[in-house]
């Protein structure tokens, strides 16, 4: 479910904790040694955690509640696909109707005027406000809300679908009180945070809490690095600030995971160094620009890890498995390959498939950028040109996951029942004519093949570094790596317009029966 969560904390006076163990000169020395330099008339207004009036108070002004009128085009009842992009478990709340962006409250719905409430904040004096994108997707009107109760009409000044946020504008005509965007690097988990927002439509709410987890993936979108905490946020939440204990916003509240629709501790914020990188393109162009490298990566698993040869130490940490490269895209003319692993992006460790995504999506389009990569375990690094990110990146790459309609079919003792790829495949795959491969017809239960996860109607395109252009190539090539002593094997496969390697062991000592 879509929820905004406000981050609020207030600064802690430690000598509260240790009066009842030191003297009052130990006392005084710590006090003179406080690095908060603050005059005593600043530092009487902050309380001891679990206090957070000061802080509320100074930021409240800046927070707003966003009221939307949708168009009457989005209204109608479309329950068959995901809740706006939403993984399962983010179930809508009674009295809504299916496609409703999750965390903007209404009532039962009307043919006539349906209308949502989310949250956001101010960020500079001229009233440029961020909200998430949910909020305000195809609203017909946009209202907000000032703390002290004024309504002024707002516009849309850009959206950012990918990372789920907005910037909107209102015109006061007079400087308006605003609050700033900190650094969400330092976060930390375990620190306390306050969460401001308008839930279930009823106004300035705080709830506070602790940062539970950083680095969060949820499944909403390509960039996926939330923050995640336990502070209370409902219906109505989304796009409020998150804040630290110096009235910094350090991220958006955007999603919960619910089983009833309401907070049970496990919320969601888009981190602040993210939110600064976006809002700056929506306000200065309206929309974002990304760089493109052209490659499909996937995590590199433990039977990944023993399938390539790879350090088995903590793979899952240990770079992004290059599946496929676009024909004619920047990695494909710097030379990049499937099985390479990249590394590092101009000297940044890439841990993961998050992590090349971020930091190439960062790069300024016709900029070259450095990336380190891994092959056949010698290190590498290649400069790329980075392209701007098309509006469709994973056009270049070859589709495919339908059922085949061949008949004749090669059987291996993995469990795999393989069928050769005939013209009438490639039309009913989409599929190039030039691909060549072989199709699994099907995939024999609790069989090596069945634990690896290969489905029926995946293709295989190659057997480690070999490429398979049929059915008896695949066999041949499995045997091979048999009597050469290997136990695993990466598969090549297109499932679903998506190239990736699948692990799979080959006998006694692999990580599969068989």
């Amino acid at each position: 479910m879509r929820k905004k969560l406000y981050r609020g904390t207030a600064v802690a006076l430690l000598l509260a904790g240790v009066t009842a163990f030191a003297s009052l000169g130990a006392v005084k020395a710590m006090a003179d040694s406080s690095s908060l330099n603050e005059s005593a008339a600043v530092q009487a207004k902050y309380k001891p955690v679990g206090d957070f009036t000061y802080l509320v108070k100074k930021v409240t002004p800046a927070v707003v509640s966003v009221d939307v009128h949708l168009k009457l085009d989005q209204t109608a009842d479309d329950s068959s696909g995901p809740q706006n992009g939403m993984p399962p478990g983010f179930p809508l709340f009674p009295g809504m109707p299916p496609g409703f962006p999750f965390g903007m409250q209404n009532g039962p719905a009307q043919p006539q005027v349906i209308e949502a409430k989310g949250s956001g904040f101010i960020i500079n004096s001229s009233g440029l406000i961020v909200t998430n994108n949910h909020v305000v997707k195809d609203a017909k009107t946009i209202t907000v809300t000032l703390s002290d109760g004024e309504t002024l009409p707002a516009k849309v000044i850009g959206t950012d679908p990918k990372t789920d946020l907005a910037v909107i504008k209102i015109s006061a005509g007079h400087p308006l009180p605003y609050v700033q965007l900190g650094s969400s690097k330092d976060v930390e988990p375990g620190e306390w945070v306050v969460a401001m927002g308008n839930p279930f439509g009823l106004g300035g709410t705080v709830t506070a809490g602790i940062v539970s987890a950083l680095g969060r993936d949820i499944g909403d979108g390509p960039y996926d690095k939330f923050i995640q905490i336990d502070a209370p946020i409902n219906e109505g939440n989304s796009g409020g600030p998150l804040f630290d204990q110096r009235g910094q916003v350090i991220g958006i509240n955007t999603a919960i995971i619910s089983p009833t629709g309401g907070s049970v501790g496990i919320g969601f914020a888009i981190p602040s160094d993210m939110i600064k990188r976006v809002v700056s393109q929506l306000i200065a162009h309206g929309k974002v620009v990304r760089g493109f490298l052209g490659i499909s990566a996937q995590e590199i698993t433990p039977q990944m890890a023993q399938a390539l040869g790879l350090p088995t130490g903590d793979p899952t940490s240990d770079g992004a498995l290059v599946a496929a490269v676009s024909p004619g895209s920047p990695a494909f003319r710097a030379g990049l390959k499937p099985m390479d692993v990249i590394t590092s992006v101009d000297g940044a460790t890439v841990k993961n498939p998050e992590d090349l995504a971020d930091d190439i999506a960062n790069v300024v389009p016709g900029h070259d950028t450095s990336i380190g990569f891994t092959r056949a375990g010698h290190a590498k690094h290649i400069s790329v040109a980075v392209e701007t990110m098309p509006a469709n990146p994973n056009a270049g790459f070859q589709q495919g996951g339908q059922q085949p309609s061949s008949a004749a079919t090669t059987k291996d003792q993995l469990g795999l029942t393989l069928a050769p790829l005939t013209q009438d495949d490639r039309t009913q795959l989409n599929l190039p004519a030039s691909t060549m491969g072989a199709v699994i017809a099907d995939v024999k239960p609790d069989s090596p093949a069945d634990l690896a996860g290969l489905q029926p109607g995946d293709l295989i395109v190659g057997v480690g570094a070999q490429t398979v252009s049929s059915p008896d190539d695949a066999v041949a090539a499995l045997n091979a790596a048999r009597k050469a002593g290997a136990p695993a094997v990466a598969l090549r496969i297109l499932r679903q317009g998506q190239a990736l390697f699948v692990g799979i062991g080959l006998g006694k000592g692999s990580n599969n029966p068989g």
